[in-house]
């Protein structure tokens, strides 16, 4: 179960959900290639490391371009001498409803999530093959990129293409015997820190406290230490055999995410006209499917007014 001798890169890990990822990775005994566009924010992720006893260093670049794709893959090979496991993570925001997103807004979310994994990924996998490494290739993914999510079009389109390249790169790199899962995580970040549904679960995680046991077993909404085991699993010799995989964790919660199946299939002589599904279609598919996440309603001792504006 033992990281040791394994070389990790972690994008965007310069704090939060990342910072925990690239901290378990080297407390198992991987040595970490941080990553972060702030070099002093990248510089104290990997101080912390190494304070640890761990091996770090940093790489201080915007995931996207192929040049930085192939300057952490750099860094990993001269510093560590090696790369077994890429984690992408790096992340950017731009929430709007779909007619005020503008073409910046779009562009920047999938430049960051969906073109920096892409790189990232092509990059390590790249070496992975050349060097006959059987690496752990272990994307983040969100639950908005599975259910859709209010005011997010480019982020839960940058989230689902993630992991429908997770499939892809899941069946290309079995051969040479690369796993490629998505991690699924539900945690406190700056993000739900602003969500008046969280907070008391926030609070409590800020105080240093257990945070409400609604919030960890019944949303499965914990801290970034809850997914980083997950995390680290996945980049172990243990998961061999997973891969192609969606896997959602947060709190006490551990999930499977299923990957897209007909739930409904009808079949009419002579094909589906206008006038045929006018007719038939409620009866043919049955149930419509739900969009967007559904949250059961706060216990009252839970509730938090919304901030004034």
């Amino acid at each position: 179960m033992s990281l040791t001798g394994k070389v990790a890169i972690v994008t965007g890990s310069g704090r939060g959900l990342g910072l925990a990822y690239a901290q378990e990775l080297a407390r198992q005994g991987a040595a970490v290639v941080i990553n972060d566009v702030d070099a002093a924010t990248a510089d104290a992720a990997v101080k912390t490391i190494v304070d640890a006893g761990g091996r770090a260093v940093a790489v201080a670049a915007p995931v996207g371009p192929t040049e930085t794709a192939d300057a952490l893959v750099a860094a990993a090979v001269e510093n560590f001498g090696r790369l077994d496991i890429l984690v992408t993570n790096a992340g950017v925001l731009r929430d709007t409803v779909l007619w005020k997103m503008s073409d910046d807004d779009f562009d920047t979310v999938i430049g960051v999530h969906l073109r920096g994994t892409f790189t990232t990924v092509r990059a390590a996998a790249t070496y992975m093959r050349q060097n006959e490494i059987p690496g752990r290739i272990i994307c983040i993914g969100s639950p908005t990129g599975q259910r859709g999510n209010f005011g997010q079009t480019n982020y839960a389109a940058a989230k689902a293409g993630i992991v429908g390249m997770v499939r892809t790169w899941a069946l290309e790199l079995k051969k040479a015997g690369i796993t490629a899962n998505a991690v699924i995580p539900v945690a406190a970040t700056a993000m739900t820190a602003t969500v008046p549904y969280f907070a008391a679960a926030v609070e409590a995680d800020a105080a240093g406290e257990p945070m409400p046991a609604f919030f960890r077993h019944d949303l499965g909404f914990g801290t970034s230490d809850d997914v980083a085991g997950l995390v680290a699993y996945l980049a172990s010799d243990a998961a061999a055999g997973v891969t192609g995989q969606a896997i959602g964790i947060g709190g006490d919660r551990l999930q499977l995410w299923s990957h897209p199946e007909p739930v409904a299939t009808a079949y009419r002589e002579g094909g589906w006209t206008f006038e045929a599904l006018h007719e038939g279609f409620a009866d043919a598919v049955g149930e419509l499917q739900s969009v967007g996440e559904r949250f059961p309603a706060l216990p009252a001792d839970l509730q938090r007014p919304a901030p004034t504006v």
